[in-house]
């Protein structure tokens, strides 16, 4: 068989709030141009880079050790949780930090963030001069572990991807970068889940999947709770087959899963 991809180590989040009708979800719209998943809402996220694990100082709440327990990982896990909260701010404006002093109030300057947000997608710093520029370390105490999803083998593209939770700063406002993310929408799970049902927006099997896990919950703290209670999550890995000439996609625990493992 040809040589199989190796996935990416990847990180996503759900960034959460509480509207007046019960949790809402952060989602945003790939665009439509991008080779992986174009127009589809998505969760913010994206691939771990280097720099992610290099900016520990730079973290409250979490260290390796602790992040890597979690993740079921040797070592290196804190960069999972550092990779989905540069994610949040490059594709959705929210940066989830707190001041360095106890002193120091803060960043909700919209005028700031932007600043800083737009010097980061266009390269002209990383993530560690964000939170030196801003005196923000980031705050890793309520991000949460929810999903654990691999691409399966077939696409051009594979990701080994960690899923997040995480309750939105107060005082900021989300917005798409009009680059890899086109639109943007706060939507209940449920009605998310109905929209996609209904062929209105498109969404990918990981998406709908996590939607479901915090469609029952009824604020954001019981989201939290809810995973930080979880002892373990699962490695999920679709298998993608042929049947009656169409595509078909199985998961674990599906007839003819394990007959469709790769030779």
């Amino acid at each position: 068989m040809a040589d199989v991809l190796t996935p990416r180590p990847a990180s996503t989040i759900l960034p959460l709030r509480n509207g007046r009708d019960g949790v809402e979800v952060l989602l945003v719209r790939r665009n439509l141009n991008s080779d992986f998943v174009g127009g589809a809402y998505v969760f913010p996220g994206g691939a771990v880079d280097p720099s992610d694990q290099e900016i520990a100082v730079l973290c409250r709440g979490r260290d390796d050790a602790s992040a890597s327990t979690r993740l079921a990982l040797a070592t290196g896990g804190l960069a999972y949780y550092v990779a989905a909260l540069r994610e949040l701010f490059e594709e959705a404006g929210l940066l989830v930090a707190q001041a360095r002093h106890a002193e120091s109030p803060a960043l909700t300057d919209r005028v700031e963030l932007a600043r800083w947000r737009d010097e980061l997608n266009a390269g002209r710093c990383r993530l560690a001069d964000v939170l030196e520029g801003t005196s923000l370390v980031l705050d890793l105490a309520g991000v949460e572990y929810l999903a654990h999803w691999v691409t399966p083998i077939g696409p051009p593209r594979r990701y080994d991807t960690r899923f997040f939770v995480a309750e939105a700063p107060l005082g900021q406002v989300a917005g798409h970068d009009d680059a890899e993310t086109v639109a943007h929408r706060w939507m209940r799970p449920a009605d998310a889940l109905a929209a996609a049902s209904r062929g209105e927006i498109t969404m990918i099997l990981p998406t709908l999947r996590n939607l479901e896990l915090i469609a029952p919950f009824g604020s954001v703290a019981d989201v939290l709770e809810w995973a930080r209670s979880r002892d373990s999550i699962a490695r999920v890995e679709p298998r993608i087959v042929e049947r009656g000439g169409q595509s078909a996609i199985l998961l674990p625990g599906d007839d003819g899963y394990e007959s469709a493992a790769p030779a």
